[in-house]
C-alpha cells in the first residue's frame, strides 16, 4: 500500500467523493484538475484518502477503488462515505496492511486524511519510515504484527470488532499492546502487536492527539 493508494495526486473522478463534493459547489468538471492541485482544501483532500482507482480493499474482494463496506449492515459504499457513517456512530476505526505500509514519495495528506477519516490505528507487517513517522505525527497509533502474522492468516474479513489494551498515558516506545479480536460468530482472540511509536517525541505527539495539539498546549503552558 504506497502514499499514493492512500493519497492520491492523480485526476479526481466525476463519480467520486471529491467529485461530487465539488459539483455540488458549483465547480464543473473542466475544473476538477488534481488532487495535487487541491491540496489545500481539507474537503477534498478528506474525501480523496482511499480513493486511487486500483486500491483493493479485502473487505470487497474482486472489487477495485475505494470502497469499503458498513456493518453490521453490510452496505457497500465509498471508504469516505463508511468512514462518516462510523464516525457518526462514535466508531473509531483501525487499518489493517501489508508489508512497508505508505511507501513511495512522502505525502503529509497520506496521515492527515487517514486521521480525519476516523481511522485511530494501523497494523501492518511493517511500515515505511517516513509515513510511520507522520502517523504519529496525526495521533494515529501505528502497529506491528509479529513476524509471519497478516490479516490473511487471522482470516480478517471485515466484520470483527476490536480492542487495544495496553495503551495510556505511560505508554514507552516500541511497547507491547494486545489487539483483542471479536469475530462475529462470538468467538475472540488475543494478539500481541508491537507499537512502532519508536521515540520519547513521538511518544508526546500521539498521547496529545498529533503535533498540532501538542504545539498549542505547549505554548498555553509557557
Amino acid at each position: 500500500m504506497t502514499t499514493d493508494h492512500i493519497s492520491p495526486a492523480g485526476a479526481i473522478k466525476k463519480s467520486s467523493p471529491a467529485g461530487r463534493y465539488l459539483l455540488e459547489n458549483g465547480v464543473e468538471q473542466d475544473d476538477f484538475n488534481s488532487y495535487g492541485s487541491r491540496r489545500g482544501n481539507d474537503r477534498v483532500m478528506t474525501r480523496g484518502t482511499f480513493a486511487n482507482v486500483r486500491i483493493k480493499n479485502l473487505m470487497v474482494p474482486g472489487v477495485e477503488g475505494g470502497v469499503s463496506k458498513h456493518y453490521p449492515d453490510g452496505a457497500q459504499l465509498s471508504i469516505y462515505d463508511v468512514s462518516i457513517q462510523y464516525q457518526s456512530e462514535g466508531t473509531p476505526l483501525i487499518v489493517f496492511a501489508g508489508q512497508e505500509y505508505g511507501t513511495g514519495s512522502s505525502r503529509d495528506w497520506a496521515a492527515k486524511g487517514t486521521r480525519l477519516l476516523g481511522v485511530k490505528a494501523v497494523v501492518a507487517q511493517s511500515f515505511e519510515r517516513i509515513h510511520r513517522s507522520n502517523l504519529c505525527g496525526m495521533g494515529v497509533l501505528p502497529l506491528q504484527f509479529p513476524e509471519g502474522v497478516s490479516a490473511q492468516t487471522l482470516k480478517l474479513d471485515g466484520t470483527e470488532i476490536f480492542d487495544m489494551l495496553g495503551l495510556s498515558d505511560d505508554i514507552k516506545p516500541m511497547s507491547d499492546v494486545q489487539l483483542v479480536i471479536h469475530r462475529a460468530n462470538g468467538a475472540s482472540e488475543t494478539l500481541t502487536v508491537r507499537s512502532r511509536i519508536d521515540t520519547s517525541i513521538e511518544v508526546d505527539y500521539f498521547r496529545h492527539g498529533g503535533i498540532l495539539p501538542f504545539v498549542l498546549r505547549q505554548l498555553l503552558s509557557a
